[in-house]
Order: C-alpha cells, then sequence, then structure tokens
C-alpha cells in the first residue's frame, strides 16, 4: 500500500477510541434532531440524515428563523459550526465533555443564529436511552481518532457515489444515519414490502415501518459498535429474498453474518487490498445483485452503467 493510498483508507481499529466514537455518535444525534425537528418529512426518513463534507458531515440547509441553519461537525478542525443565511456564525470546540454540555453548546449555538433551539431530547436506535440533558458522564475526545475515521468515511462516500450512479430506479443519496451511525445507500425495486416487524430500540414502529415501505438493496459502513467490535461494510436485502445468505459474494473476506441476516466485509480487507476501491465495489455489486436477482427484480428497467464525468448518460 502507497502512502497515498494509506492516508486516503487509514487505519481505523474500533477498540482503541470506542469510547470517542460512543460519544461522536451521540453528538451527531444531537445535531441531526435539529434538522429532524425542522425539516419537512421526506420518504424513509431522508430528511432527518447528515451529509459527508469536506470536514466532516453537516445538516445542509435547515429551515429556521432567519431563513436557513447549517450545522456542522468539523472533524479536522474539531469544533462545531453554525451558519446562518442571514450571516451569522458560530462555532465551539469539540474536545472532552459529557453529552449534556454538547447538548447545551448545540443548543446555544442554534439561539445565537437566532435559530429554534428545540428538539427530541432523547436518543434513538441506543438500548435504555439516556437522555441528552441528563448525560453526565465525561466521555474522552480522540482526535487523532476522530479525524481518521473522518478520513476514511471521506474514502467510502466516494464509491458509494460511483455504485449510487449504476442505477435508474429509486434511489438514495449517500448519507449518514445518525440513529445507527452508518454511512447508507440504498436502492429501491419500485414493490411495496410486506410491513416491517418494527422492534428497532428507541425507535417508533410507524418510522421503521414507512423507512421499508418498499423493497430494498441496502449497502453502507459502520465504525463498529454493538455486536460488531471492527469497522465494516454491510448489505442487506427487505425482505429477504429466499437463499440470500447462500449467494456467493465477492471478494472473499465477505460473508454472511447470520445474527444480523447481512454480509459483512471488513474495512480492513478493503483497506490492505491493492485497489481498495475496486474491492469494495465488488462488494457492493455482488450483494445488490444477490439481492435483485432472488428478488426477480426488473433490472434491465433499473439498471444503468456507471456514470462518468463529463459523459452524457447513452440512451
Amino acid at each position: 500500500m502507497n502512502a497515498r493510498t494509506r492516508e486516503r483508507w487509514p487505519d481505523i481499529p474500533y477498540a482503541p477510541w470506542r469510547e470517542t466514537c460512543a460519544a461522536l455518535h451521540l453528538y451527531c444525534q444531537v445535531v441531526g434532531k435539529y434538522r429532524l425537528a425542522r425539516t419537512p418529512w421526506v420518504n424513509h426518513s431522508w430528511h432527518a440524515t447528515l451529509y459527508p463534507n469536506a470536514r466532516g458531515f453537516t445538516t445542509g440547509l435547515v429551515p429556521d428563523r432567519p431563513g436557513a441553519i447549517e450545522l456542522s461537525l468539523d472533524l479536522i478542525d474539531h469544533q462545531v459550526v453554525g451558519a446562518a443565511t442571514d450571516g451569522r456564525i458560530g462555532r465551539f470546540a469539540l474536545g472532552p465533555m459529557s453529552v449534556a454540555s454538547f447538548h447545551g453548546r448545540v443548543l446555544d449555538l442554534i439561539r445565537s443564529l437566532g435559530g429554534t433551539a428545540e428538539l427530541n431530547g432523547t436518543p434513538n436506535e441506543i438500548p435504555d436511552p439516556v437522555p441528552f440533558a441528563e448525560d453526565q458522564l465525561e466521555r474522552p475526545y480522540d482526535a487523532d481518532a476522530v479525524t481518521r475515521f473522518f478520513r476514511a468515511s471521506a474514502a467510502v462516500t466516494n464509491v458509494l457515489q460511483t455504485f449510487r450512479t449504476g442505477y435508474l430506479g429509486k434511489v438514495s443519496p449517500v448519507h449518514l444515519f445518525w440513529g445507527s451511525f452508518d454511512l447508507a445507500v440504498t436502492r429501491f425495486s419500485g414493490r411495496r414490502a410486506p410491513l416491517h416487524p418494527g422492534g428497532i430500540p428507541a425507535l417508533p414502529d410507524e418510522v421503521t415501518r414507512e423507512a421499508y415501505s418498499h423493497e430494498v438493496s441496502s449497502a453502507g459502513f459502520w465504525p463498529g459498535s454493538g455486536a460488531i467490535d471492527f469497522p465494516a461494510f454491510y448489505s442487506y436485502a427487505y425482505p429477504t429474498p429466499d437463499g440470500f445468505a447462500a449467494a456467493k459474494i465477492s471478494p472473499d473476506a465477505a460473508y454472511h453474518d447470520k445474527n444480523l441476516g447481512e454480509f459483512l466485509l471488513p474495512y480492513n480487507a478493503v483497506r490492505r487490498a491493492d485497489d481498495p476501491e475496486a474491492t469494495l465495489m465488488s462488494f457492493l455489486q455482488s450483494t445488490y445483485r444477490a439481492a435483485a436477482d432472488l428478488a426477480r427484480w426488473d433490472t434491465a428497467a433499473l439498471e444503468c452503467p456507471i456514470g462518468q464525468p463529463r459523459r452524457p448518460r447513452p440512451l
């Protein structure tokens, strides 16, 4: 692996920054919940997500009293930055602190920008969630690990964006779901799905069921958490077609996790590959192909060649 590839795909072992990662996850929830509170509902909760940018993750423009406000987590200079369309700007430093302190500072930042400092104060998709304002535990902040995670996320985003272009059907943006803390992109067959059973911790079933109202093949990236104590790529289908778990997937390091019901590919298998981008793309394409073929999607109508810069898509 050359130096440029090492920088683009850095080492991000989960264990050394586990506590910082858990804190960053909750910080993203606080920022994301501001967007959720102010933005009209979009199918599959796409209105609530964060987006990667050149320095971390952002809400994009959130409608609010100054016109609009953007909140961003700058994971290079380690600060939260708020900007309003009337020209106001504010920021505060990221570092060791409690979730309660972070929550209070975000609300103060929104107020300083003339915005509405109101959001749901309880974490989602976390068992036994502690309200943000009551979470007084002092959290560490490993700035180097955070920046390496961001750089890995940027590399992953580039591949997910490229993968996204090879589809004419409905496909999501590449976005960060702050509830589960994963970067994701989702393709849709266009057909309705069976009612989802729900049951995701601290997430209303009506939200889950709307998110999975139609058949999907979804893939993304976790830094590690819960049952997966290493950074990994995942891919699943809902509903899961018969034979999906036994499908032949590439690369060889990919496997089906029967507890999760998803295919996993360790991040290190991609990072250490001769061509990380091609290795990840093979996982995305092969898992999608298994889902689409086994569920009998109309792939002839839905698929197209991967997009190329400055080349209009051929008809």
